[in-house]
């Protein structure tokens, strides 16, 4: 399925914002913990019909993995509790421990796997122009823009490094010492082209009067549909319906 093409994707920023809220916002409104582990799978059937399946199980599963295992054992472990199912020397598993474990896991599995998929399905670029839009200075939509893309390009850069390490010799494949020892001689040109890139960034602002005050106009334009007013309006209907039920229950 084509990502450009796909209903979910070509909706407004703004509103792929709402749906990853309200995911967020229900996993808290539901009780217990099932619903907020379902939202991970929710999102793999959303992000399938987004075109984005592979990507997103990917990197939530990458994401999520160690933290829930680390966290969920950590918990049960250590969390205060009367009621010992199981125990060994000075470490004792605890009932109350694995029900604040699984809550406390559910909603960070809900929230991760809704802004992972969030930003699988929103461009950068898209997600900014919306911002500005709003009324966000253009200072403050290029701070996150820079915050957003500051990761990847980082990692673009060393994979040049090391490519470049590799012409001449250096050995930066195989043991994890050997891997360290090579990754050292990469930090100073990553540094350095770091701070390049920084000032390049700047003077290319000031060609386009980035800090000029006057009223910025751009060729790049994004328009809401009537599924982006259908959608917004279904998620509010949802939450409040979710909202009912939660106080009448």
């Amino acid at each position: 399925m084509n990502n450009e093409r796909s209903l979910l994707s070509r909706l407004y920023p703004t509103t792929k914002f709402m749906i990853t809220i309200a995911l967020c916002l229900a996993a808290f409104i539901v009780p217990g913990y099932g619903f907020s582990y379902a939202v991970l799978p929710i999102c793999m059937v959303l992000a399938y019909f987004a075109g984005s399946f592979k990507e997103f199980s990917n990197l939530a599963i990458k994401a999520l993995l160690m933290i829930v295992v680390f966290i969920f054992i950590l918990q049960s472990f250590f969390y205060p509790g009367n009621d010992i199912l199981w125990s060994w020397s000075i470490f004792s598993i605890k009932r109350e421990g694995i029900e604040f474990a699984l809550f406390l896991t559910s909603k960070i599995v809900a929230v991760a796997s809704a802004f992972i998929l969030f930003f699988r399905i929103t461009k950068v670029k898209d997600l900014v122009h919306s911002l500005e839009q709003i009324g966000l200075p253009s200072k403050v939509t290029y701070v996150i823009l820079s915050t957003l893309q500051l990761i990847p390009e980082m990692k673009k850069l060393t994979h040049v490094i090391m490519d470049a390490q590799k012409t001449r010799g250096v050995e930066t494949e195989g043991k994890l010492l050997v891997r360290m020892k090579a990754f050292l001689p990469t930090l100073s040109p990553l540094i350095l082209g770091s701070v390049a890139s920084t000032e390049e960034r700047v003077l290319t602002l000031e060609s386009r009067a980035f800090s000029a005050n006057v009223k910025k106009s751009s060729i790049y334009k994004l328009e809401k549909t009537k599924h982006d007013r259908l959608v917004r309006m279904l998620l509010v209907v949802l939450l409040a319906i979710l909202i009912v039920w939660r106080v009448a229950l």
